[in-house]
């Protein structure tokens, strides 16, 4: 089963490293990363998506990422009411007779051209992985000549870290 897994982290080389090294020593295979800054100086957000065999183990990783020294906090939110996006380019074989179609056939899924050349489009479509999943499947009888997926980015609705809880993040820089 996948298991999206949110961390909080302190931006320092090697962080992601030794996070993406406890989950390898024990055998989880990583489907996607994305890691970024967030509103606070000096911390960063990693959104993991992980395959776990059973709820054991994946406590035990869970106990072992809280103990790396620039790792502030672990939360696995799969099953949270969460924000998930992902990001997708793809480029798709299109001569200007199939241009029309291929749009008709993006538009409902709010993907954009972001840029045409004489044989080939390349499409932007953001949203949940079975979005994007779906529409490449719609594509592929097309050629699609490439893809680039940035991965899941997430975090829980709602909730948002407290002002003070912030501040405790960067006093610990």
């Amino acid at each position: 089963m996948k298991r999206i897994i949110s961390l909080t982290v302190r931006d320092r080389s090697g962080v992601l490293n030794r996070v993406t090294g406890v989950l390898v020593r024990r055998q989880f295979n990583i489907s996607s990363i994305s890691v970024g800054p967030t509103e606070t100086e000096g911390i960063s957000k990693m959104t993991l998506v992980v395959e776990v065999a059973d709820e054991q183990r994946l406590e035990q990783v869970t106990k072992q990422l809280n103990k790396q020294i620039d790792v502030l906090k672990v939360s696995d939110i799969t099953d949270k009411a969460i924000v998930a996006r992902e990001l997708a380019l793809i480029k798709v074989a299109g001569s200007s007779q199939l241009r029309s179609e291929i749009n008709g056939i993006i538009d409902p899924f709010r993907a954009l051209i972001i840029d045409v050349s004489k044989d080939s489009l390349a499409i932007q479509i953001t949203g949940r992985p079975e979005k994007i999943d779906a529409l490449i499947d719609l594509l592929r009888p097309y050629g699609i000549k490439d893809i680039a997926r940035t991965g899941l980015t997430a975090f829980q609705r709602g909730h948002q870290p407290q002002v003070n809880d912030l501040n405790t993040y960067s006093q610990i820089k």
